[in-house]
């Protein structure tokens, strides 16, 4: 093919740029500049991003934002967050500011506990099987010792390994389910590393003991933790509501429950629901430096635990208290990876007060919550739109280069008419004309 290319990831970074602007931009200048002025001026800063990834040609941004006052189990925070959705970090900060008034957040953690897993095949006898992973169970912890030491030191390790037989779903297929506390790291290294052992191990020592016919398929965490788990909540008497968008609080207390209770039933609701909530969460994951790919595979397998997508939020209305809250798993890190490296990650870990791996999933969990809050109060009062197209405008006016004189007008113009794209379009070209 014509602009296949060997050797790519051994050219240097200008070598890399120069023959894609030869392949792709005729060597357009313009394209030159837009990548290189991107480049941070410190080389000691652009060289550690250089190392985060392969074949790195520049940097792309995403804009840090803060939201202000949450309240988090009494304690105030400012959470950072990492996003480029307008309107995000306004619905988080308008949440925040309005259950501060009304006592804060709580949250909880339940549970810490990681998993991986050792998939393999065995055509034999199943109770030969079982036999031999009890007898072989201790040294594949034992085995595993030099990994385990500094996480055992600091109280984290392996918790448990067990056979599972998956045979009804795959012909031969068993696992080595193994659960793990890797305390304020993520812990995919770690576990990663004990889990290549337990299979060496459980191979090494089946040959040894004259058992055939076991084959490692591969060894690999999972990113579905539904045993790593958190809950935020909100709650308030009814009356407590009210607000200029809530002239009636039981009215919106009970239009707010209907909407979270269609999100339960409804698959198509629930996705564009939870998908809200994400905003929050995925924002505060990627600001701090976890993997929001990870946290968003493992929270919308949890989504679907009962056999239907469904709302990660619920609603209950109960002796005239409205309680709103989230439970969702997240295997975070406060150590380790992109927090100890990334210098504005290692910037929004100190505003948090240098969070604990717990205290870091209450606060993204309530971000989440926060966030999924501000979109139901806008959807059952004034609309999702109005809010967000405002938030959208300057967008539209940055599409068409609007200056400083023609976005204070049109600013000044929207807060009394409806912000709509052809709307926005129109008032240019005639402030223009």
């Amino acid at each position: 093919m014509q602009n296949t290319i060997s050797g790519f990831s051994k050219l240097t970074k200008i070598e890399k740029v120069n023959w894609i602007l030869k392949i792709y931009f005729n060597n357009d200048e313009t394209s030159r500049n837009l990548i290189t002025q991107y480049w941070n001026t410190d080389e000691k800063l652009q060289k550690l991003h250089d190392e985060f990834i392969e074949n790195t040609i520049t940097n792309f941004y995403l804009p840090l934002g803060v939201a202000p006052n949450f309240l988090i189990n009494d304690k105030l925070y400012t959470i950072p967050m990492a996003i480029e959705e307008s309107s995000v970090v306004a619905a988080a900060s308008k949440a925040a500011k309005f259950w501060f008034k009304r006592g804060g957040f709580r949250a909880e953690v339940i549970s810490t506990t990681k998993i991986g897993q050792v998939h393999f095949t065995y055509p034999g006898d199943k109770t030969d099987l079982k036999n031999y992973f009890e007898s072989v169970k201790s040294k594949l912890i034992s085995d595993s010792s030099a990994i385990t030491k500094n996480m055992e030191r600091r109280g984290g390790g392996i918790l448990d390994i067990e056979l599972r037989d998956k045979t009804e779903a795959l012909e031969n297929y068993y696992q080595l389910h193994a659960t793990f506390e890797t305390l304020d790291a993520m812990g995919a290294n770690f576990i990663n590393s004990c889990l290549e052992q337990f299979a060496q191990t459980f191979k090494d020592e089946a040959i040894a003991n004259n058992i055939k016919g076991i084959d490692i398929i591969m060894s690999i965490l999972s990113n579905y933790v539904p045993e790593c788990l958190v809950k935020a909540e909100v709650r308030c008497h009814i009356k407590d509501l009210k607000d200029k968008d809530i002239p009636n609080p039981k009215a919106f207390a009970e239009k707010f429950k209907q909407a979270v209770a269609v999100a339960e039933v409804e698959p198509h609701r629930a996705v564009t629901h939870n998908k809200g909530i994400m905003n929050g969460i995925d924002a505060v994951v990627l600001a701090t430096g976890n993997d929001f790919r990870a946290v968003e595979a493992g929270v919308h397998a949890y989504a679907s635990k009962n056999g239907i997508y469904s709302s990660l939020t619920h609603c209950t209305i109960e002796n005239d208290e409205f309680c709103f809250w989230l439970e969702i798993p997240l295997a975070l890190g406060t150590v380790g990876g992109l927090t100890s490296l990334h210098p504005l990650v290692k910037f929004a870990l100190q505003m948090l007060s240098k969070p604990s791996a717990k205290d870091l999933m209450k606060i993204v969990a309530v971000a989440g919550l926060a966030q999924n809050f501000a979109a139901l109060k806008s959807l059952t009062t004034t609309g999702i739109q109005q809010g967000h197209m405002k938030m959208h405008l300057m967008n539209i006016l940055n599409q068409f280069e609007a200056n400083a004189t023609e976005k204070a007008e049109l600013i000044e113009h929207f807060k009394t008419n409806t912000v709509t794209h052809s709307a926005v379009v129109e008032a240019i070209e005639k402030l223009r004309s």
